[in-house]
């Protein structure tokens, strides 16, 4: 037997509880996992809250869309791993039934990438969806080059820390705004070159005027909200915004400073394609061997702790990923 969490019904943290499961058997083209930490992402608390962006089953909906583990069996047709392999699960098509929250899971062999040597389970389960997020945003999408000046909103999340690591790992200059001070030596810390505080400045003022009037090459918003149009005119002329969160759950305005390049980005654009999957692992390992790319963890959590944990994410102020250990 194998345990899991699941909910019945969307709602608060203590909808979530453990159930134990016999262990799936992989079938053709799948790997069994058996999972020693799994990330705790903003897209597993909208699920369970009822906000998720596509519809998914219930009752007993599992949850969690990375994490990291050794390879325990495997189904027919399965080369690119064998049983014994330490992997991270880079994307769950569908985590209501293949959920990372759990001991065990059954994914597709093409969902697994194998896991850096020297990084640990919790570091690796820390890694990817941030970091794939942050790549896909500003390299695949956005074309981000040496050079550019990358504006990143809720800089202190989990995906805002990473964006500074990859802006840095290729020579962009990243410029982290956050909405308090509280966490201002903390980003310049992790990277930023300079910290814009949403509460004691105008964001996008501050940053025309921390890159000489011109504007940043690259805006990365996380929040989105009514607030997006007034942040786009940080922007230089013919600049590129990227929205890659809902921080915000209220209607975005709709920016009408003229010419940028809007993207609308969904990280599951890229994990699922096996090509440029290849290359954010080439990318994300090189930065880990030279210690450019360093996943932050904020807390670690039980599975049994799982209702706890989901609290402690939802009070926004952990500083880095939280995790649930096996």
């Amino acid at each position: 037997m194998s345990r899991a969490v699941v909910f019945d019904q969307t709602g608060t943290p203590d909808v979530l509880h453990l159930v134990e499961e016999p262990e799936t058997d992989p079938g053709p083209g799948q790997p069994r996992v058996r999972l020693e930490a799994a990330g705790i992402n903003r897209l597993d608390l909208m699920m369970r809250a009822g906000a998720f962006p596509r519809p998914f089953r219930l009752p007993h909906a599992r949850i969690g869309c990375e994490g990291a583990g050794v390879v325990e069996a495997v189904g027919s047709d399965v080369t690119d791993v064998a049983v014994g392999d330490p992997v991270i699960i880079a994307a769950v098509p569908a985590m209501d039934l293949d959920g990372t929250y759990a001991e065990h899971t059954v994914v597709p062999a093409t969902s697994l990438v194998p896991r850096p040597a020297g990084l640990d389970a919790v570091r690796a389960a820390a890694l990817w969806v941030s970091y794939s997020t942050a790549y896909g945003a500003l390299v695949e999408k956005a074309g981000m080059r040496p050079g550019d000046h990358v504006l990143i909103t809720a800089a202190s999340s989990t995906v805002g820390l990473a964006a500074i690591q990859v802006a840095n790992q290729l020579g962009a200059i990243p410029l982290a705004a956050t909405r308090t001070a509280a966490k201002r030596d903390r980003l310049l810390a992790a990277g930023a070159a300079a910290v814009l505080v949403a509460e004691e400045e105008d964001v996008a003022s501050a940053a025309r005027a921390a890159t000489d009037g011109r504007g940043a090459d690259i805006i990365l918003d996380c929040v989105m909200g009514p607030g997006l149009a007034e942040l786009a005119t940080a922007a230089r002329f013919g600049g590129t915004l990227v929205t890659a969160g809902w921080l915000d759950p209220r209607p975005a305005t709709m920016p009408t400073n003229a010419p940028l390049t809007i993207h609308r980005y969904m990280s599951f654009e890229h994990t699922l394609d096996p090509i440029v999957v290849r290359r954010m692992a080439a990318s994300l390992g090189a930065g880990l061997r030279t210690g450019a790319i360093a996943p932050a963890v904020d807390r670690t959590f039980a599975l049994d702790d799982v209702v706890e944990a989901h609290r402690y994410v939802e009070e926004g102020a952990a500083f880095g990923k939280v995790v649930l250990t096996m």
